[in-house]
């Protein structure tokens, strides 16, 4: 199995000040076209003290809920300590608002340097890292950092942020085909399938497809194939009677099949990325409607049965080719779909959203070849997505959650 932890953090702001920003989209979204000099945000920012992995880590991915009501956003930054001592610079995994109004919510390209790079949302070392600091700016005012997450772990070479899946590499939403490397251990799947830990559950999670969204709002991707992500969160949303007033929804089309997916898929939108599926971005997005959240990496389906059995429906990436998973009919570079269950029998109840209706969004996959699309090397490694009401406990864990 895989080496995971996931630390959880308080913001406590620690320094104060006023720093200028510069939208790289500028309020047009084109930035030739505006004016440079940036904007003067004041700021409150809290640093993490250095925290121990416990082990040679080579990604690290950070995690957060927050409010940050019009006037106000946040930037989350993190920098390592390789195994040899050095301290590598601080790394930005992510800019981000509740709204459009102040910035354009984005990732940052371009980091790369000798210790490491930032695919998308996860940052990959070039070599192993043993420890680590995070670091939270939050400017404007009326903001507020509820929770800080960061996830560790060792992925083996020719693992998630090498291969096809997901944000670490292509968009975690693209239904095409695509060459799967083949099925590996590697140290990131169980030596054999996990045995069923249930005699049967299945929750009663609303069903939504994102393909009843073809064409919706190219500025955010264009629905159908690119939002299942947007689609995955709305359903968990709406299990915990969660998300968008029917006044923020004023502005979606009257005949959209489900306004809270495109509502989900514009404020998911990660402008750098092009796309919605930014894992913390999709946890942020669920954290403005009062959940907890976090990014982290399951090592099987024994262990999404855990959170199924508390009550709690758990978001997944992976990628795979059709015949790999039977049943889907299609393949993908990198896909999200919400586990809601597991059959007598211990085969996976998901509902995936790639589906043509909302009435064909519930799918049944057998455990072995869900669990090894999931977990392998070449796909996500077994990341997963959990949100869920701060009255709700999570399950025992071992340190990944």
């Amino acid at each position: 199995m895989s080496s995971v932890v996931l630390h959880r953090w308080s913001f406590e702001g620690q320094e104060s000040g006023v720093a200028a920003y510069l939208d790289l989209f500028g309020p047009s979204g084109i930035p030739e076209n505006d004016d440079g000099g940036g904007t003067s945000w004041p700021y409150v920012r809290w640093t993490s003290e250095e925290r121990e992995i416990g082990f040679p880590a080579t990604e690290l991915v950070a995690s957060w809920t927050a409010n940050t009501p019009p006037g106000s956003w946040l930037q989350v930054e993190l920098r390592a300590r390789t195994a040899t001592g050095a301290l590598t610079k601080w790394y930005c995994m992510g800019r981000w608002a509740e709204g459009d109004a102040d910035i354009h919510r984005t990732s940052l390209p371009g980091q790369g340097d000798q210790d490491g790079d930032v695919a998308v949302d996860t940052f990959v070392a070039t070599r192993p890292v043993v420890a680590y600091q995070v670091r939270v700016t939050l400017y404007g005012a009326g903001g507020r950092v509820r929770s800080v997450n960061v996830m560790a772990s060792a992925v083996p070479p020719g693992g998630p942020a090498s291969a096809v899946s997901g944000p670490a590499s292509t968009p975690a939403n693209d239904l095409t085909a695509v060459q799967a490397a083949p099925s590996s251990l590697n140290g990131a799947h169980p030596d054999a399938v996990s045995s069923p830990r249930t005699a049967g559950v299945e929750l009663n999670v609303p069903c939504r497809s994102q393909m009843l969204h073809s064409g919706h709002h190219p500025e955010w991707d264009g629905g159908g194939e690119s939002w299942c992500s947007p689609a995955s969160f709305s359903m968990v949303l709406g299990y915990w009677q969660r998300g968008p007033a029917p006044e923020d929804l004023a502005w979606v089309s009257p005949d959209d099949p489900c306004p809270s997916v495109d509502h989900a898929a514009r404020h998911m939108y990660d402008h750098s990325y092009q796309g919605t599926g930014n894992w913390p971005f999709g946890v942020a997005y669920a954290g403005r409607y009062g959940l907890e959240g976090f990014v982290t990496r399951l090592r099987s389906v024994s262990e999404l049965e855990l959170f199924v059995c508390a009550g709690i429906p758990v978001i997944t990436s992976q990628s795979f080719k059709e015949h790999e998973l039977p049943g889907s009919g299609y393949s993908t570079s990198g896909h999200i779909m919400v586990v809601v269950g597991v059959t007598p029998t211990g085969d996976v109840i998901a509902n995936d959203p790639a589906a043509p209706s909302d009435e064909a969004v519930r799918r049944i996959y057998p455990r072995e070849a869900f669990e090894n699309v999931w977990l392998r090397g070449s796909s996500s490694g077994g990341i997963v997505h959990v949100v869920h009401p701060p009255d709700v406990p999570l399950p025992l864990s071992e340190g990944n959650w």
